[in-house]
């Protein structure tokens, strides 16, 4: 769409030709002087039928066109502070805001920020209530358009904001280009199609994006992987001429400090193509499975977003890698695998792969005694069933961090909504020939699958799982999800990392 150049607006405003001025006003009880007082201020005059649509109950909007040596269009948006409002508001705003400027030859545009006490009580801080702002803009522009042989030129927007704290502004602004740093790569990572992005094609993308920002990248070929006895990687990969890898990302805080910094080890499935192998999926919306590495994208693109803006953390990349596809060397239903715990797997279904690698990386995790693990994966199709496209189902026996997952999720619109991790399902993981079965049956898929995963995590262990099943792919619950992969995940975690406190 554009090439976006957000900047901290001067006392002074001057608007040039082809600008637009935002202003919001909150509905409140002097609504009707706030609306009286913006004539004066653009000299503009307003009708009674746009006045009296405005401050209609269902009003939302209002634009006037306005003379040389004032913004050509003034934009008034009313905000109604009622049960409904959320601090996905402005976010999910903006993006509309922005999608709508598309077929038109504005170049500049001043958006002005609503003075923080109105929504004190909704953002945990005034620095975050504006960087949601800036956020909204970021993810409205985004667009995949790299295969298309006829692209629209990018023409060059350029965004004032204005707001009560300059200095918070500018931080705020900072942050927020740093985490669509990072969200950016993920939604690409996700949007590429597999021919051009298998495991080792992946597994080179992110180590050389890594190494833009220093950060020391570890890929494991077949060879190494098979070394590490990781069984269950290798047996997802086998059927593919395409190899598994298997990348530990290692970011280390330049902060100084007396006291050992938390380390949170981050996991992420990373199926570069998941056709079901042997027990193959239907023919319909396969292609979405190009997707299936959307965990390993969103690890990441969060550590990316974690390095740019510093985080006083060591943070931990697991990023298991493979195809799951179907030849003479597939794996098959009936076989038992040994991973790398040493705990035997039977495969019940081939196309219950996830889980089936994270075993193995969440074992690796394990063995590295991090703070916490938390890992993310599009596992089941039973949590979109059970939630809906536009929530991820967390699992965790640990409420501190159940509570600050979901905390940050409120937060950053990537909600999530924990599920029960209790024993009475271990039963339908049960196999009578291995370990445990890779498949729980009809009831509870979500939940059995989280159950799985816990085999491989040591329970003294800050553990949680994130099924992203559904809002990793595009859904109509906002503005800004509604037509690429999503990057669900990335400011989640973000969140969750820039707000962690250790206990």
């Amino acid at each position: 769409m554009f090439k976006l150049s957000i900047e901290s607006g001067d006392k002074k405003i001057i608007f040039k030709q082809l600008s637009i001025s935002l202003r919001y006003l909150v509905d409140e009880k002097k609504l009707q002087q706030s609306f009286n007082s913006l004539e004066r201020v653009f000299d503009i005059k307003f009708s009674e039928l746009q006045r009296k649509n405005f401050l209609s109950k269902n009003g939302k909007e209002i634009r006037v066109s306005k003379d040389e040596g004032k913004p050509d269009a003034v934009i008034i948006h009313k905000v109604i502070l009622d049960p409904k409002f959320t601090l996905d508001y402005f976010r999910n705003h903006l993006s509309k805001f922005i999608q709508n400027l598309e077929d038109e030859q504005v170049q500049n545009v001043h958006v002005f920020i609503p003075n923080y006490s109105a929504f004190k009580k909704y953002f945990i801080n005034e620095e975050y209530y504006y960087q949601s702002f800036v956020e909204g803009l970021f993810l409205g522009n985004y667009t995949f358009d790299k295969y298309l042989s006829e692209k629209r030129q990018k023409r060059q927007l350029t965004i004032f904001f204005y707001a009560e704290d300059s200095k918070k502004l500018k931080s705020a602004i900072q942050i927020a280009k740093n985490v669509n740093a990072g969200l950016s790569f993920t939604r690409d990572l996700q949007n590429e199609p597999s021919i051009n992005l298998t495991p080792e094609l992946l597994a080179n993308r992110i180590k050389e994006e890594m190494a833009k920002l220093k950060i020391k990248t570890v890929v494991f070929d077949q060879k190494k992987i098979a070394q590490k006895k990781m069984g269950g990687l290798l047996a997802v990969g086998m059927g593919s001429s395409n190899q598994p890898r298997f990348i530990q990302i290692n970011y280390k805080s330049s902060k100084v400090s007396k006291k050992k910094l938390p380390t949170i080890c981050l996991v992420g499935k990373g199926v570069t193509f998941d056709s079901g192998g042997i027990s193959i999926k239907p023919a319909a919306n396969m292609g979405d499975m190009k997707a299936d590495m959307s965990g390993a994208a969103v690890v990441a693109g969060t550590i990316i977003a974690a390095a740019k803006n510093k985080i006083p953390l060591n943070i931990i990349g697991i990023i298991p890698l493979a195809e799951n596809m179907i030849s003479g060397s597939s794996l098959r239903p009936g076989d038992i695998i040994k991973t790398s715990s040493g705990k035997t797997i039977e495969v019940d279904n081939t196309d219950a792969e996830g889980r089936v690698i994270l075993a193995d990386a969440l074992d690796f995790a394990s063995k590295l005694k991090p703070d916490v693990i938390i890992d993310l994966a599009t596992l089941t199709g039973a949590c979109v069933v059970a939630l809906g496209e536009f929530v991820a189902g967390l699992f965790s026996t640990n409420d501190e961090l159940s509570n600050s997952l979901y905390d940050a999720g409120q937060r950053t619109f990537d909600r999530v909504w924990r599920l029960p991790l209790w024993d009475d399902y271990n039963i339908l993981n049960k196999s009578d020939v291995a370990d445990i079965k890779n498949l729980g049956g009809r009831w509870g898929g979500a939940i059995t699958a989280a159950k799985f995963l816990e085999n491989f995590v040591k329970p003294e262990l800050k553990w949680a799982h994130l099924d992203i099943a559904g809002p990793a792919f595009p859904n109509s619950s906002t503005n800004y999800t509604k037509k690429y992969m999503t990057g669900f995940g990335v400011r989640l975690l973000f969140d969750y990392l820039a707000n962690y406190r250790p206990k």
